[in-house]
């Protein structure tokens, strides 16, 4: 079953960078979207950019974000690792940010659904002011 798993969080100061990596492994599609979403307390999970695996077609929801994969198949059984790079960051960015899996999808599809096939538990992002 597809893993995912997210690093890459933690403590920064506004207007500071950061870059998330999401590691997916035993992907068994030959079509999927890689995204990454953020959940904050007491708001609705918001997907921030999603990558398409066949051509690279993204998607994003705000432009301090940019999104990248690095791709491999090793032993019949793929594996990806989606970067998140986020410039900029205001303390509103403050959230979990977990990155998910669907298959035979789009880019802005799979960014604008709250519901995914996998999901990674998620990495906490803290922006202080």
């Amino acid at each position: 079953e597809v893993q995912l798993v997210e690093s890459g969080g933690g403590l920064v100061q506004a207007g500071g960078s950061l870059r998330l990596s999401c590691a997916a492994s035993e992907i068994t599609f030959d079509d999927y979207v890689i995204g990454w979403f953020r959940e904050a307390p007491g708001k609705e999970p918001w997907g921030v950019a999603c990558i398409e695996s066949s051509d690279g077609t993204t998607y994003y929801a705000d432009s301090r974000f940019t999104i990248s994969s690095d791709s491999a198949t090793t032993d019949n059984a793929k594996k990806n690792t989606v970067y998140l790079q986020i410039n900029s960051l205001e303390p509103e960015d403050t959230a979990v940010y977990y990155c998910a899996l669907d298959p035979h999808t789009t880019a802005r599809y799979m960014c604008q659904m709250s519901d995914h096939n996998y999901k990674g538990q998620g990495t906490h992002v803290t922006v202080s002011s």
